[in-house]
């Protein structure tokens, strides 16, 4: 996959836990195990994406 189609891939993905984090919010009772999952997943994206930048 070239580098661009992965970094969109990623970024894609980004948007989607984002929005992931903002939809257990909203819930009565937030899970705080899976928003911690999903911050973590984020930030693991967000670092591949941040690699792939700075090699690009």
């Amino acid at each position: 996959m070239a580098t661009a189609q992965r970094i969109e891939s990623l970024r894609t993905k980004h948007v989607t836990l984002e929005s992931a984090i903002g939809q257990e919010n909203l819930r009565p009772h937030p899970d705080e195990s899976i928003i911690m999952s999903l911050k973590k997943q984020k930030l693991r994206v967000k670092d591949e994406m941040e690699q792939l930048n700075d090699s690009h």
